[in-house]
Formats: structure tokens, sequence, C-alpha cells
């Protein structure tokens, strides 16, 4: 990792060649990356041919620095949750979009900078805050209840050891730096120099993801894509771990029919609703040149499917 604010080379995304082939982009159409990060998507559909891209980002160093990483007239930044696509896309008059890429990753750009705390290889404070406001890292762990961390380690981080990490947590208080909090999880989860795994990833994911309510804005933002798309418009989202691939999965399987077969016990469930979306396909993986250069893209799946013309569904997932 590099040090504070120090320059990185070129983010290059994961699945790039596999999701700019699922949008199937078409000279001069207009494309959501919903996850503009260091712009690597987005170099891609402008290359592709899109002849507009509204990138969305929470982050307001990632709309800051876009301008510089991607220099382009047919990008527009846009500093907002991608879950409000449909939203500023109606108020600017852009109406339906052709293509929309969603990459549900922490940033390089964020992990490489101590000072923004989603790193335990870096020393830095606790804040982990994509959007920079809003409760930190720091704060939730020094006032929340143990009862509360278990929680948050088990539902996000799906940690084995999250009564006995979450007790060392609330003993160890004030606990203010990234290094602090890992050295913490170590010594309670057991953790041995050499061991193949480092159990604080579990932990930093399963706060990191609380604070932000990524899951929420993975269903929202899924949700927000199938109102902006225009029939025959693309959907890509690559995923990073198994609680958001498994919220893709669903709502693909939903929104193209795939409603449970029940039993002679419990019948199958009838939805009057129209299919969404449809030509679903099989989720695809980093092949093995792309892993080695690349070992983080590993856990890495990329799901797509083709909007059909019927309404959008109303209300959450089921």
């Amino acid at each position: 990792m590099t040090s504070t604010g120090a320059k990185t080379a070129p983010h290059v995304p994961v699945l790039v060649s596999e999701v700019i082939a699922a949008l199937a982009i078409a000279g001069g159409e207009t494309v959501v990356d919903g996850t503009f990060g260091a712009g690597g998507y987005t170099r891609a559909m402008l290359g592709a041919g899109a002849g507009r891209v509204i990138g969305f980002d929470r982050d307001p160093d990632a709309i800051e620095e876009g301008r510089s990483l991607v220099p382009d007239p047919r990008l527009t930044l846009v500093n907002e949750n991608f879950s409000q696509m449909d939203r500023v896309l109606a108020e600017r008059g852009i109406g339906l979009v052709d293509a929309i890429a969603l990459d549900i990753d922490v940033r390089s750009m964020q992990l490489d900078r101590a000072e923004r705390g989603f790193s335990f290889q870096g020393d830095g404070p606790l804040d982990m805050r994509m959007s920079k406001w809003g409760l930190t890292a720091a704060e939730f762990l020094n006032a929340a209840d143990e009862a509360e961390i278990v929680r948050v380690l088990r539902d996000y981080g799906e940690e084995p050891r999250a009564r006995a990490i979450a007790r060392a947590i609330v003993a160890a208080r004030p606990v203010e730096r990234t290094a602090e909090l890992a050295a913490i999880v170590r010594r309670a989860a057991g953790f041995r120099p050499g061991q193949k795994a480092d159990p604080a990833t579990r932990t930093f994911q399963a706060i990191r993801i609380h604070l932000n309510s990524e899951l929420d804005e993975l269903e929202q933002g899924l949700a927000a894509a199938e109102r902006s798309l225009r029939p025959g418009g693309r959907l890509a989202v690559v995923t990073f771990h198994s609680l958001e691939d498994r919220i893709v999965k669903r709502f693909f399987r939903e929104r193209s029919g795939g409603t449970p077969a029940g039993s002679r016990h419990r019948p199958a469930l009838v939805d009057p609703k129209e299919p969404t979306f449809e030509r679903v396909a099989k989720p695809v993986s980093p092949a093995e040149r792309e892993l080695a250069t690349n070992p983080r893209a590993r856990s890495a799946r990329l799901r797509s499917a083709v909007r059909t013309s019927a309404p959008a569904w109303k209300g959450r997932m089921q």
C-alpha cells in the first residue's frame, strides 16, 4: 500500500473486458458507470464508443480527481450514491439509458490512503466513510454495545469468532487507529504470523459494510438501475463477496420470473408482475491471466442481464 496522498498507478478494474462485452455498447449510446472510482470502467466505456457516460461516486475525492483522470467532454461526473441514479438522470433531463455497470467493491484509492481508515495495511484513523460524512468506524466501535458489534461482525463479515472479537474491542476502548483495531482482532482470534488469512480482514469488511449501508445501497441501486434502463438496455454488476453476490443473484432471479418451484405441501408462489430482465447470463469469474496480475480479483463475479419493456417493480426485493 502507498503512503498518505501518494500517487499510484492507474487502477485497472476487475473483469473490464467481460463487463464491456456484457454492456454491448453501440456507438453514441448513453451509459452509466455507477461506481466511478478511478475511472477504469468509464475509460473502457468511452473506448467502446459510448456517446456519453454518467459517472456516479459517493466519494467526493473520486469525483474531484476524476476530472483529471478522465478528461473527456463525453463524461459527466456526479457526487451521489448510485441508488439515486434514476432521480439524478431525470433531474438532468437525460431519461432512460442504454447500459449500466456497477462494481461493488471498496476502491483501491480508498484502501491505498491510510487517512481514509479502510485498511490495516497502513496505520491511520479509524474512519471508513465512503462519502466522508456520518459516523466514523471509531465512533461506532467506541459507542456501540457488545451485542451490536457481534451482530455486525456476524452479519456482514460472517465472522465465526464475532463474540470474542467484540468482547476484546469493548475491553480495549477507546479504539482510534486501524493498526490498533487489527492488533485487537488478531489477539482475540488467536492469529499467528504466517497464517494464510488475516482475521482482521473480515472485521474491517463488516464494519465498512455496516457504516456505509452497502448491502441496502446495492439493493436500492439495482432497483434504481431497473428504473433507469430503456427496453433492451444492459445491466452488468461485479461483486466481491458472497453477501453481495447473493443479492444480485436473487434480484436477477426475481426480475426474470424465476420464482421458487414450491412443493406438494407448499404451492408455488404466483407473482403477477412481468419480468423486467431477460437473457440473464451465467456468472463470470476472472481468468487465470487476470488473477496472475491481480490476486484481489479472485473473489470477483460478474452477473448481467438485459432489460425488458415491462414496468419496473415497486417495493423492495423479496
